[in-house]
């Protein structure tokens, strides 16, 4: 068959592309290839879904009828197998044949599985999809304790949903505490707490090395000779990017496929969003994996309203997280902690529960961490993202009261007199519970 934008992936970075192609073009033929064999959904919530908390339905990132009202070919439970850059074709696992004129690869990341003897044993699960999650649940009858491998983001949202399941779990983490990469050790410190509190035994430092078992996991054995007993061993220690099909037709790859402004790789027609690409940090200023939800579908968007030949420059991404542990709210972006090679401001202030700090490299934001009180973290990153000099209100940054009344008007005018979907996104930070990892 024949088609004139061709993406591969069916999540946020597939359906971005989708909607921003169907705005420019509404007759062009297009297909999105998908493994798996549901409507896009929201992989966030997939830890809701365990928790029995959302259906299918109520995952669902976009009405069922998404497809056919913008005349989308879907073909799903199918994977494309190889693709041939000289004949533009790609090939699926049915053997049929895709030629297509424009081509997205938003193939999403794969999970990490780290070596462990007895890993094969019944009970060990991978948590970044939804049949990891159905798997789960169908395994959970009668069973009463599970090691979590991954402190992260991940790994945290599917002990979550476990305690609620009525499981005793306990959190392997390798690095020195929780949500490393995400919160600096004071933000850590007091998100381990919480997870205390509910139960949850926490150890850090360490890694499992064996899981054991006559048939199902029994027990997992960590690297300094503990056993934790165990019906249930998750790993969810966060993703690579998946590139087969791009060393198929020998993009230029790093730790993920290499993309420039516009989302296009270095073959003409070819574009990357997503867990797989390696795309612009407006934080860092370089290209940086970023495998998270909201970067992944502004990616997709970019990508697609340049397939269809409108010329739009990506604006950057950055590791953003809003999301909620046991009834505790944390926003973080940018960089969790001060580089040691100086030149770096930190402005923090904690008062209970509540916990609040911005970076600043040469008065502009670089990094911000939020816990509990989360109002004003959509303000601040909108500061960061615009790159706004706050030498002159940074101190009013962490006040109660701090609002757009703080900030020069040129800062804030023309977004609230721009067209809706500027304004929308000067507000990047979506409710806690739909969380916005993508991966770690």
């Amino acid at each position: 068959m024949q088609t004139k934008y061709l993406i591969i992936g069916n999540s946020a970075g597939g359906i971005g592309a989708a909607e921003a192609i169907r705005q420019v073009d509404k007759e062009g033929v297009l297909t999105m290839v998908s493994e798996e064999p549901y409507p896009a959904y929201s992989r966030p919530l997939i830890s809701k879904y365990l928790a029995k908390e959302r259906t299918l339905e109520g995952m669902l990132f976009r009405r069922s009828d998404f497809y056919d009202q913008n005349n989308i070919l879907l073909l799903s439970g199918k994977r494309v197998t190889h693709l041939d850059i000289d004949s533009q074709t790609a090939s699926l696992d049915d053997d049929e044949q895709i030629t297509w004129e424009k081509l997205l690869l938003a193939v999403g990341g794969r999970p990490i599985f780290p070596e462990m003897k007895g890993s094969d044993k019944t009970g060990v699960f991978t948590f970044t999809s939804l049949d990891d999650a159905k798997a789960i649940d169908r395994f959970l009858d009668n069973k009463k304790k599970a090691v979590v491998i991954g402190g992260g983001l991940i790994g945290i949202s599917a002990t979550e949903a476990l305690v609620r399941r009525g499981l005793d779990v306990s959190v392997v983490e390798m690095k020195e505490r929780i949500l490393n990469t995400i919160l600096d050790r004071e933000a850590s410190s007091m998100a381990e707490e919480v997870l205390q509190e509910a139960g949850i035994r926490i150890v850090t430092g360490h890694t499992v090395v064996e899981v054991s078992g006559k048939v199902s996991v029994e027990r997992a054995t960590l690297d300094n000779g503990e056993t934790l007993p165990c019906d249930l061993l998750l790993v969810a220690i966060g993703v690579l990017p998946r590139c087969e099909l791009a060393l198929d037709v020998k993009l230029e790859m790093d730790r993920g496929i290499v993309v420039d402004h516009h989302m296009a790789t270095n073959h003409p027609d070819v574009y990357a969003c997503g867990d797989a690409a390696q795309a612009y940090d407006f934080v860092y200023r370089e290209n940086r994996l970023s495998p998270i939800w909201p970067n992944a579908y502004i990616g997709g968007r970019t990508a697609g309203f340049n397939m269809a030949g409108i010329a739009t420059e990506y604006p950057g991404g950055t590791a953003m997280n809003s999301l909620n542990y046991f009834g505790v709210d944390i926003a973080s972006a940018g960089m969790p902690t001060a580089p040691d090679d100086g030149g770096y401001e930190v402005i923090s202030k904690q008062e209970g529960s509540t916990y609040q700090k911005v970076i600043l490299k040469d008065n502009i934001i670089v990094g911000m961490a939020f816990v509990e009180n989360i109002e004003k973290s959509g303000i601040v990153f909108g500061l960061m993202r615009d790159r706004i000099n706050v030498e002159s209100f940074k101190q009013a940054l962490l006040a109660d009261d701090f609002g757009l009344a703080f900030l020069p008007r040129s800062s804030w005018q023309g977004q609230l007199e721009g067209p809706p979907e500027l304004i929308l996104q000067s507000a990047p930070f979506i409710q806690p519970e739909e969380e916005t990892f993508l991966g770690e």
